[in-house]
C-alpha cells in the first residue's frame, strides 16, 4: 500500500515544489514507483517534469470537479518510474465549486483510494495557501514534509501550518503526521542558516531531517529544463542532498513498521 505524503508550507519561496519534483524524482530512483500530484495552480511541478499544461487532457482540475477519475489523469514523466497528474490554472476556481459538494474536504482522498496500492509513494505538492485544496490534500495524506527556508523568517508562520494540521488530525484525519521539517537553501557559509537548524532542531527535535537542502546553481537550473536535478547535473549539491533525503525517508519508514 502506497504512503501518501503531502508537501506543506503556506509561505511562499521556501522551495515546496523544488522539494517535491525532486524528492519524487530521487524515490524513483530508488526503485520506488512514485506518483506525483500537483496540487497548486502555478503548476510548477508538471512543467519541471516537462509536462506541456497545454498539451495535457487532463489535470486534477478535472479529477476535483468530478470529470474524471485520477486514474485517466495519470501520465508518465520524463523520469521512469515517476507518474505525475498535472495541474492547471483552473484549479483555482475549484475552492468554489466544491464549496456544495458534500463531504468536500474529502474529495481527493476518494479519488486517491481507487490508485494508492499501485504505488509505493505518493507526493502531493500543495499550494501555498491553507484553502480548501490544501485542506483535501491533508485530509487525504498519511504525513507531511514541511520545507523551511533558512532564513530570518524561517519559522514565521509555521505555527499557523501546525494548527491547521491539527484541526485537520482532530476532524478529518486522525492518522495525520509531520513526516519531518526539511531545511532548504542553506548556505554552509552564513551563521544564520546554522542557527535556523539548531533552531528547528530545538522545537521539534527528531521531527527534522538530517539531511538539508543547500543553494545550488544546478538546482535553480533543472526546471527551466522541464527535468529533475537527477537527471541535469547528478553530481551536483542539489541532486545528492534529494537523494539523502530520498533515503533517509525509505530508512524512516522500515524503522517505524
Amino acid at each position: 500500500m502506497g504512503k501518501i505524503i503531502a508537501i506543506a508550507n503556506q509561505k511562499g519561496g521556501v522551495g515546496k515544489t523544488t522539494t517535491a519534483i525532486n524528492l519524487a524524482a530521487s524515490l524513483a530512483a530508488q526503485d520506488r514507483k512514485v506518483l506525483l500530484i500537483d496540487a497548486d495552480p502555478q503548476a510548477n511541478a508538471s512543467s519541471g517534469l516537462g509536462v506541456d499544461i497545454s498539451q495535457a487532457k487532463y489535470s486534477i482540475y478535472d479529477c476535483l470537479i468530478g470529470e474524471v477519475s485520477l486514474r485517466e489523469a495519470i501520465e508518465t514523466s520524463c523520469v521512469s518510474g515517476l507518474d505525475i497528474v498535472c495541474s492547471h490554472i483552473d484549479l483555482v476556481g475549484a475552492e468554489l465549486e466544491l464549496l456544495n459538494t458534500p463531504n468536500r474536504e474529502r474529495v481527493l482522498q476518494h479519488l486517491i483510494e481507487e490508485i494508492k496500492g499501485e504505488y509505493d509513494y505518493i507526493l502531493i505538492d500543495c499550494s501555498p495557501s491553507l484553502g480548501l485544496i490544501t485542506v483535501n490534500s491533508l485530509t487525504a495524506t498519511d504525513s507531511v514534509i514541511i520545507p523551511v527556508q533558512a532564513e530570518y523568517f524561517a519559522l514565521e508562520g509555521i505555527s499557523k501550518l501546525l494548527n491547521t494540521i491539527k484541526l485537520i488530525k482532530s476532524r478529518l484525519n486522525p492518522s495525520l503526521d509531520i513526516e519531518g521539517f526539511l531545511l532548504t537553501m542553506y548556505d554552509a557559509r552564513l551563521r544564520l542558516g546554522n542557527q535556523i537548524y539548531e533552531e528547528l532542531k530545538s522545537h521539534f527535535r527528531e521531527l527534522v531531517f538530517d539531511t538539508v537542502i543547500p543553494r545550488n546553481t544546478r538546482l535553480s537550473e533543472a526546471p527551466s529544463h522541464g527535468i529533475p536535478v537527477l537527471m541535469y547535473d547528478p553530481t551536483s549539491k542539489g541532486a545528492i542532498s534529494h537523494m539523502h533525503l530520498a533515503k533517509e525517508l525509505i530508512n524512516r519508514e522500515k524503522r517505524n513498521k
